[in-house]
């Protein structure tokens, strides 16, 4: 069975026992940057699962289904990136969600674009969502896909005006040609097999 065919919509009567979030910054603006790698994510899941993120709420836009039976919050946090935090820890706090049920997509510039990496917890790594969802949270041990957006050219390069750039058409066709394994990598999580997804995502 396709990854796909086990995405569903859910109803609102079940709370959500696993909370995923995309991060990136709201705004048109900054719709196609490197920073929106989260969103860009979320978004290709939503519509996997023919769910649209745009009830407001935490602090975010979020939307409700189904993953291979379990019922999914799916977000996206309006506070800008160095808020993530908020809105993350609230929908938590609000659904009792546990931190190995949360599940952030991200970018990273250490990683090529098109290139994904999962990881059972660690630091942020520099990215400022994570850092704001590991302060607010207390723990770094939260489960994360990442997904690679290219390095900056060189150090001199700017970093704020690296990650804000828009990313450019090759980088983003390898992108969008990993988003159905970033929908994979969530389903395992979602199942608990960290290791399996690791394996067969990774690299």
């Amino acid at each position: 069975m396709s990854v796909l065919n086990l995405f569903k919509k859910s109803g609102s009567g079940t709370a959500p026992a696993y909370l995923v979030v995309g991060l990136g910054n709201p705004g048109r603006e900054y719709a196609e940057t490197r920073h929106n790698a989260g969103f860009i994510a979320i978004d290709h899941l939503a519509e996997s699962l023919g769910v649209s993120i745009t009830n407001a709420k935490f602090h975010a836009l979020i939307g409700r289904g189904e993953i291979g039976g379990k019922s999914v919050l799916l977000m996206k946090p309006q506070t800008m990136m160095n808020g993530s935090g908020v809105a993350v820890s609230e929908a938590a706090s609000f659904y009792k969600i546990p931190l190995d049920h949360v599940i952030i997509l991200c970018d990273d510039i250490s990683l090529a674009p098109g290139k994904i990496r999962v990881r059972r917890r660690g630091s942020d790594g520099g990215q400022r969502g994570l850092r704001s969802i590991i302060g607010c949270l207390g723990s770094e041990e939260i489960p994360r896909v990442k997904i690679g957006v290219g390095e900056r050219p060189n150090r001199e390069y700017d970093l704020a005006d690296w990650v804000l750039g828009k990313i450019p058409p090759a980088d983003r066709k390898a992108i969008d040609e990993r988003l159905d394994d970033v929908c994979g990598a969530v389903t395992l999580l979602l199942d608990g097999k960290t290791e399996e997804a690791m394996s067969r995502y990774n690299g």
